[in-house]
């Protein structure tokens, strides 16, 4: 089966998501500076989560240009990934809206945590399905920041509890270590 009908379906997922997520953003009434800023917690939680949905689509691309066929173990476990992407707009908004309280900063966590999931399902589902000496197999061997990144959002969650700037400095952390795409995928193209 042919990789680009599934290439064509997740771009127009994630820029779907990336518009719902700006629509979002209400515009301030008033002309200074100071009407700007209750919109700064959801304007910061916008830029989080483009910056981190635009890093999904990155790698996205650049694991699915040494992708030869895929398969319908792949395409399920790429609307796995993409169910949790299509969360991303609800707790940006949630944790945004409500200025990092615990709970919506938790639930971001959560779907932080099972988009990475997902992305490692679906990496995995296609190396087994093109062998341990693919390409992609032989790219990603290691995977340490995809191994730290599950560890940091998972370590967000119940630090959400307790010190949600923290819970938030994790997110960063993750976002910037992804920021480059994985060079390891990209030397190789």
């Amino acid at each position: 089966m042919s990789k680009q009908r599934l290439e064509a379906f997740s771009d127009g997922v994630i820029a779907i998501l990336i518009t719902i997520m700006v629509l979002e953003l209400h515009i301030p009434h008033g002309v200074t500076w100071e009407a700007l800023r209750p919109t700064l917690p959801v304007f910061l939680t916008y830029i989080l989560s483009f910056v981190i949905l635009g890093i999904y689509w990155n790698n996205h691309h650049h694991m699915f240009q040494v992708v030869s066929r895929v398969n319908g173990k792949i395409l399920w476990a790429n609307l796995h990934l993409l169910f949790w992407l299509s969360l991303v707009p609800f707790v940006t908004g949630w944790m945004g809206e409500n200025h990092f309280t615990s709970l919506p900063t938790a639930a971001y966590g959560v779907v932080m945590l099972m988009s990475a999931v997902a992305y490692t399902i679906l990496q995995t589902t296609i190396i087994r399905h093109e062998g341990p000496s693919s390409r992609l197999a032989s790219m990603v061997r290691g995977d340490f920041k995809g191994k730290l990144s599950l560890l940091l959002y998972a370590a967000a969650i119940p630090l959400a509890f307790v010190q949600q700037i923290l819970a938030g400095a994790l997110f960063i952390i993750v976002a910037v270590m992804w920021f480059i795409p994985d060079r390891r995928i990209e030397e190789q193209l």
